[in-house]
């Protein structure tokens, strides 16, 4: 993945940048992983907008991607590299040593040709291969981390990410995530050696206003600019602050930096280090 930068013609594309994609390999993508994503605009299934700034966008299909990949001991071969809009790291087509063919999450690194191996036993430490946490040389980057045995990969998946295998003690692997919290897995949990493709992701700019409505994003309007009647931060003349010490949400409760995990939840237990946060 790279970035490309064209001249700046009009003012948009002095800010603009894009993906390059010269790292993609495939002319189509697998049929029977393909399904029809449906737009929401936000709604639940009451038709109540429960996420705001949602709707439009460019049509997708979804991309039925293997988190749980529990295809042991049997080799699989890279044979495609493809952009998959759902999300930001690119995805490959594995075809195992059986004929059966899968997607999965990309390892930096990895190319057309490159072979990976799962196993719930030891194993070469790779990137790409995907073995138990108690198996993983301490030290190791890894990604796509189940948080349950067996039920998939869960933690670590977006584009550039990885999480570090620090130490393992009992029955838990202690892992440092990208946002700095620590926290205990069970040791039994699979996860994926390397760090996760598409490190320059975050690099790209998006430019003009048209390209987050090709997105799904619909326009956001500071709260500052409405009247009183519309959000607590309203009204006032000119450039007037927000009156009052905290921002609020349109509702009233407060926003920006504020801690949103509920207290005495089981896995409180589990979590060793918080990751940082705005607001103390």
């Amino acid at each position: 993945m790279g970035i490309k930068i064209y001249k700046p013609t009009t003012p948009a594309r002095r800010k603009t940048s894009v993906d390059d994609f010269s790292d993609l390999t495939a002319k189509r993508s697998l049929k029977n992983k393909l399904k029809i994503k449906k737009k929401t605009g936000g709604r639940n299934n009451q038709g109540k907008i429960t996420i705001r700034h949602r709707g439009g966008g460019e049509k997708q299909y979804y991309r039925e991607i293997d988190f749980k990949q529990n295809k042991f001991d049997i080799e699989g071969k890279i044979t495609a590299i493809e952009y998959d809009p759902s999300r930001s790291a690119r995805i490959a087509v594995v075809t195992y040593n059986d004929g059966d063919k899968r997607y999965i999450l990309l390892t930096e690194g990895l190319k057309v040709g490159d072979k990976i191996i799962i196993s719930n036993k030891a194993i070469d430490p790779e990137p790409g291969n995907r073995m138990p946490l108690e198996f993983i040389p301490v030290g190791m980057p890894v990604h796509n981390i189940e948080l349950t045995p067996g039920k998939g990969g869960e933690l670590v998946r977006a584009a550039g990410m990885a999480a570090q295998l620090m130490a393992i003690e009992g029955k838990f692997a202690q892992l440092k995530m990208p946002s700095g919290e620590v926290r205990l897995i069970s040791k039994d949990c699979l996860a994926t050696i390397g760090q996760l493709s598409g490190q320059h992701h975050r690099q790209v700019r998006i430019g003009k206003a048209g390209r987050k409505r090709h997105l799904g994003i619909r326009p956001t309007v500071r709260g500052k600019a409405m009247n009183v009647v519309d959000h607590p931060h309203g009204g006032g003349e000119g450039g007037s602050p927000i009156g009052m010490k905290h921002p609020k949400t349109p509702w009233g409760k407060p926003a920006l930096g504020v801690r949103t995990r509920k207290k005495g939840k089981p896995s409180d237990k589990l979590i060793i280090k918080r990751r940082k946060s705005k607001k103390k």
